[in-house]
């Protein structure tokens, strides 16, 4: 029995020294160059033209690739059948699939719009409903922060099935203020006071500021005014030229009707 026992103590300790310890310094090894693999791909991608956004599906496809990778290779130095392995990897990764197909469209979604390239890091879109800037690209999800500061998290195969609006892809966008005035206003005046409201600095000279009379309604006549800004003052100018618009029709006599009813009663 004890001749047994130092047999088999032999013959662990060899194995120890053939297999276990050759693999555990493999795979720190492995995970080290994972590591720098890692960190070159991500120096790589900041000096290219490639979105921000993107980055993380980038990084975490290579993640997965390398980790699948080292651990077969760990698994040969420890003397398993790698074969085999594979041959039953692919048995749970079609039944993986069949149970994930959420997943993994997502995770095809993502490359798609990788691929596609709709929308930078940072543009504010509007994607399923959802209106936000665009933080990134993930490996299921696309992530948007709402102006009001909201994280919205979106799978990648519905904001490919979906329409996209791109608002800031162009750099500059309209915008467009509807008001009312009352039907003795002259037009002339009115016209001249929308002018007057969108003559802004940060308002874009080009395409010009247009205003026109748009609908003649039961109580007043509604008219549109339309100017252009950069991505970055849209909303500034936007809110100051709403104020605008009732500070100069106060100042001019310009009188804003609302829904009202005229009875006249005969004697």
């Amino acid at each position: 029995m004890g001749k047994f026992l130092e047999s088999m103590t032999e013959n662990v300790g060899d194995y120890t020294l053939r297999r276990l310890i050759p693999a555990v310094i493999l795979l720190f090894a492995g995970i080290l160059l994972m590591k720098i693999v890692l960190k070159i791909v991500g120096t790589i991608l900041n000096k290219g033209k490639l979105e921000k956004a993107a980055h993380s599906l980038i990084n975490s496809a290579i993640k997965i690739l390398m980790g699948v990778l080292l651990g077969l290779i760990v698994a040969s130095c420890l003397g398993i059948d790698v074969t085999g392995v594979v041959a039953l990897a692919s048995v749970l990764t079609l039944a993986i699939s069949l149970s994930l197909q959420d997943l993994l469209t997502n995770i095809f979604g993502g490359f798609t719009l990788l691929y596609t390239h709709p929308f930078a890091s940072g543009d504010f879109v509007e994607i399923a409903g959802q209106s936000g800037s665009v933080v990134e690209i993930g490996l299921a999800y696309t992530k948007l922060y709402t102006p009001d500061n909201k994280q919205v998290s979106i799978p990648n195969s519905a904001v490919v099935s979906s329409e996209i609006v791109n608002y800031t892809a162009n750099g500059t966008r309209r915008a467009e203020i509807i008001v009312s005035a009352a039907y003795d206003c002259p037009m002339d005046d009115v016209l001249q006071a929308l002018m007057d409201a969108a003559n802004l600095e940060t308002v874009e000279k080009s395409p010009e500021r247009f205003v026109a009379v748009s609908h003649y309604g039961e109580n007043a006549i509604e008219y549109t005014l339309r100017f252009w800004s950069t991505n970055d003052n849209y909303w500034n100018n936007y809110f100051a030229i709403n104020k605008r618009v009732k500070e100069i029709f106060d100042a001019r006599g310009i009188r804003m009707t609302y829904p009202h009813l005229n009875v006249h009663l005969d004697k």
